[in-house]
């Protein structure tokens, strides 16, 4: 009876180990393939994403289509390739983007870009003129005043292939569905 007792546990612990493992590489599977999941540690983007807010973005996002302009996207820092930085698109490949008194204007329109979303109105600066290159992405914070973006890096442009993916949920604290804003 005590062997039958032993194999009975060696079973379960075999089972649950099973149950772990597979576990584990699911969600290793889901983490490196379907998401990305990452904590925002600055206010660049508030008030649609709050310092130390936890956001998951879908890698599959752009396996059939482009990103878009206004989409918020997680992405390598052009920079340290190393880093993950958290942005909103704003130039498109081929566009040139113009900041005048704070204002955005893609080729040289005559109205600026819808800025409804940002925190405060701008600081009045104006910088470029920057042509964007094919397959490559002009990127903004919606904390536009404290944003370290496009405007400020060595390396002006994000390529497609440094895009992880399009920010979906911030899910802590508290839910809030952001591939619409």
């Amino acid at each position: 009876m005590n062997e039958e007792v032993t194999t009975e546990v060696i079973h379960e612990i075999i089972s649950w180990t099973k149950t772990v493992v597979l576990a584990v590489i699911f969600a290793i599977f889901i983490n490196n393939v379907i998401i990305v999941n990452a904590k925002v540690p600055t206010g660049s983007m508030m008030d649609n994403i709050l310092p130390n807010d936890r956001i998951v973005a879908f890698r599959l996002s752009y396996l059939m289509s482009s990103p878009k302009r206004f989409d918020i996207v997680v992405f390598r820092y052009p920079d340290d390739r190393k880093m993950l930085y958290v942005k909103r698109i704003i130039g498109l490949p081929g566009e040139t983007v113009t900041i005048r008194q704070g204002k955005v204007y893609i080729d040289d329109s005559e109205a600026p870009l819808d800025d409804s979303f940002i925190r405060e109105p701008a600081n009045p600066d104006d910088f470029g003129p920057y042509t964007v290159p094919a397959n490559s992405y002009f990127m903004m914070g919606d904390n536009r005043n404290t944003s370290m973006d496009s405007r400020y890096w060595v390396n002006t442009y994000v390529i497609k292939s440094d895009i992880l993916g399009k920010v979906l949920i911030k899910y802590f604290p508290g839910f809030k569905i952001l591939y619409n804003t």
